[in-house]
């Protein structure tokens, strides 16, 4: 069998894209990304040694195509069976592609005893090319803020990460019955953006600097929000021609809407939805919410409620000894 471990498990973050804080990029780097792991949803993967490749589970064919291009990628065999328990919903704004590109690597690479670098990984699975808070979700968790990609540059750098405070919630609304715009829909969309006024690029660097980091610095939930949904009028208003308003969805819109109304400031979608996502204070808050949210009249019954917390830290990657190990053998 080799070095390295019998099985290893991998247990991935999703991740809220909050918003570009410049899509002008006057500068010389454009995009610069607000983002926040969360511990839920995950991605749970269990990688074993096998006769050939193969992927069981939710998104068992994406799962596939990408242990064959990580086995390239890191130079060892793809002859592994990866089996996925708990997945990531696609096209909803999670960024889902990235931590699948990412687990099954770093599983792989853990399975044969090899060091793993996530940037360089990452790259080679074509991921990070506007952001970097996938990447960073993975990697250490928290809330993240990224320099933005220079053009033909390498994924957007880090430039701030902080815990998000412990007691808030994060209550997620995802309509089951929209995606969000991906693949070469979204390039089309980037290709035709007007451009970004400079100076609300400058308003929105500054609103993240002064405004949003620090509050969550400091725990201050009544101006975090706001910052949050400064920057989501901003960038939603932005990119509505290509995904039919702020929100790409008008049921989570008027979710967010009903969330602003009964006093929660932090309301935005992430990424191109259609998922939206409301900050509160406590679990007590959030499960307030979503009861109140279920029992608004007309809320439709394809919504869904998850309630969720900030993740402090990266990926689980826990690696099992081969039996002939624990055996004593070779």
């Amino acid at each position: 069998m080799g070095g390295g471990s019998g099985t290893v498990r991998v247990r991935a973050p999703a991740r809220l894209h909050i918003g570009f804080v410049d899509l002008n990029g006057s500068l010389g780097r454009r995009f610069g990304s607000l983002g926040l792991a969360l511990d839920e949803p995950a991605l749970s993967l269990t990688l074993t040694r096998a006769r050939e490749a193969r992927a069981d589970g939710p998104d068992a064919p994406r799962l596939l195509d990408t242990l064959r291009a990580a086995a390239r990628h890191l130079g060892v065999p793809d002859a592994c069976a990866v089996a996925c328990s708990e997945g990531i919903p696609a096209h909803a704004g999670f960024g889902s592609g990235t931590q699948i590109a990412l687990a099954v690597a770093a599983g792989l690479a853990r399975l044969h005893g090899q060091p793993f670098d996530a940037p360089a990984a990452a790259a080679a699975l074509d991921r990070g090319n506007r952001s970097g808070i996938g990447l960073a979700a993975f990697q250490a968790g928290g809330l993240i803020l990224d320099g933005g990609r220079e053009a033909g540059g390498p994924t957007p750098p880090v430039i701030a990460r902080l815990d998000l405070p412990e007691a808030w919630r994060v209550v997620l609304i995802l309509d089951e019955g929209a995606r969000g715009i991906h693949g070469a829909q979204e390039a089309e969309a980037f290709r035709h953006l007007p451009v970004f006024p400079e100076a609300d690029a400058a308003h929105l660097c500054r609103l993240v600097l002064m405004g949003i980091l620090p509050a969550a610095a400091e725990a201050r939930l009544e101006p975090f929000g706001r910052g949050i949904a400064e920057l989501q009028r901003r960038v939603g208003d932005f990119f509505a021609p290509f995904q039919g308003g702020r929100f790409t969805s008008p049921h989570v819109a008027e979710a967010l809407a009903f969330c602003e109304g009964n006093g929660v400031p932090g309301v935005g979608q992430s990424s191109w939805g259609p998922t939206g996502f409301a900050v509160v204070g406590s679990q007590t808050e959030a499960e307030g919410l979503v009861a109140a949210l279920r029992r608004r009249p007309g809320a439709p019954g394809h919504l869904t409620y998850t309630i969720s917390r900030g993740r402090n830290r990266g990926a689980d990657i826990v690696a099992e000894p081969s039996a002939l190990r624990r055996l004593g053998g070779a």
